[in-house]
């Protein structure tokens, strides 16, 4: 029984980057053999197991061949005469296709050393083709190496697995776990990029995809079209170490414009209203998580009215509180300012130009939750249709006193 660390490991090791998680493979040996040595099962579709110390997982080295369409179709063979290279050989891109003996020697039989020199993500075998999930993948690992590019032949691989459908059998839990995790590294923009390149942004995110070649408003670069200002506003998010709801608002946050007709443009008047039906149509097909769609939506909707937010009177301010439940919900209309100030920043040459709306608004917020709703209830405890009114009417008077300030 041999075991080598494999994967990405050894690949961040030898990137000079932090290892996080060790992976495992083990050759030469068989279920029985792991049960014996004290390591306990968890694995459902291939024999892996939980090292009796560490804990860390311990997979048997293994084959696989496809049987159906998507990345669920796939039987896999274990045994003891499976060689290292054989389950090197299975594995997606060759830069995690190099194993570590425990001595420090590489075993690198598809020259993912060369590739990490050359910054190139290169599949190991045309078995590439036969995960859609690996699409994605590839796509996410450009977003965390965004310095690596796609070999020719990958894409064109990839291309070719759009073509077949490959993608459109991906179930919609995994699309959104692998564009969460991109949206997360460092320069989501990549992911997006690789994605278009291969025509696999238009089969999960055609909302999206639809941006390019959409000319932003006059008072903005026009040559900047909304699809590159939208990978600035999620590439900024990213630089600002936003939370993900926060990085997925800024990617959903001008769908809308992608649906104004030719006839309207640069003009994208009401984009925001059909920006957010769109951003709830992505969230329901896609199996967004509850706190990432409410805050999206929010955004698509009242970016513009931030923006505004100098220009707007007191009353209208407090209305767009009430709109977005400000005032049980403060945190998540907080982040709304944030995913809005990135709308803003995300431009050509705007970083160095102020957004004050978001300070602004911060503070008339606090000033209108500072209005004591609990005693002008008791001034109104007999006339209670009066209250909602009452209220509203004192936390405009405190927004007025801010913009006086």
């Amino acid at each position: 029984m041999r075991i080598y660390t494999v994967g990405g490991a050894v690949r961040d090791a030898l990137l000079g980057l932090p290892v996080q998680d060790r992976d495992y493979v083990v050759v030469g040996a068989t279920p029985e053999h792991m049960l014996a040595a004290g390591y306990t099962p968890v694995g459902k579709d291939f024999p892996v197991f939980l090292h009796p110390r560490t804990h860390e997982e311990y997979a048997l080295a293994r084959t696989e061949r496809k049987t159906a369409p998507g990345y669920r179709g796939f039987v896999f063979h274990t045994a003891a005469d499976v060689t290292l290279e054989e389950d090197l050989a299975r594995r997606d891109l060759t830069i995690n296709a190099i194993a570590q003996a425990d001595d420090g020697m590489l075993i690198d039989p598809f020259n993912g050393r060369g590739d990490l020199a050359a910054r190139v993500f290169r599949h190991v075998s045309p078995a590439f083709a036969e995960d859609p999930v690996r699409i994605l993948r590839v796509a996410r690992f450009a977003a965390r190496f965004s310095g690596f590019t796609v070999a020719p032949e990958t894409n064109d691989l990839m291309r070719q697995m759009v073509q077949a459908g490959e993608v459109d059998a991906l179930v919609p839990e995994r699309v959104w776990q692998e564009l969460a995790r991109g949206l997360m590294e460092s320069k989501p923009s990549r992911m997006f990029e690789v994605l278009r390149t291969c025509g696999a942004l238009q089969r999960i995110l055609p909302e999206l995809d639809a941006l390019w070649g959409v000319p932003q408003p006059e008072q903005y670069h026009p040559e900047i079209d909304t699809g590159v200002h939208v990978m600035l506003v999620v590439d900024y998010a990213a630089r600002q170490g936003h939370e993900l709801p926060v990085r997925f608002a800024a990617l959903m946050h001008d769908l809308g414009k992608g649906a104004t007709p030719a006839a309207m443009w640069p003009r994208h008047h009401g984009h925001e209203a059909l920006g957010a039906r769109l951003v709830e149509s992505v969230c329901e097909r896609l199996k967004v998580p509850v706190d990432c769609r409410d805050l999206a939506l929010m955004t698509a909707r009242e970016h513009g009215n931030v923006a505004r937010a100098l220009e707007m009177r007191a009353a209208t301010i407090v209305t767009l509180f009430e709109r977005c439940d400000a005032f049980r919900r403060p945190q998540r209309f907080v982040d709304m300012l944030k995913a809005s100030a990135c709308d803003h920043f995300g431009r050509k040459d705007f970083e160095q130009v102020p957004f004050p709306q978001e300070a602004y608004m911060q503070v008339a917020l606090g000033a209108a939750q500072a209005v004591d709703a609990g005693s002008i209830a008791r001034q109104f405890q007999h006339q209670p249709k009066n209250i909602p009114v009452a209220i509203h009417a004192a936390r405009v008077d405190a927004v007025q006193q801010t913009k006086q300030s």
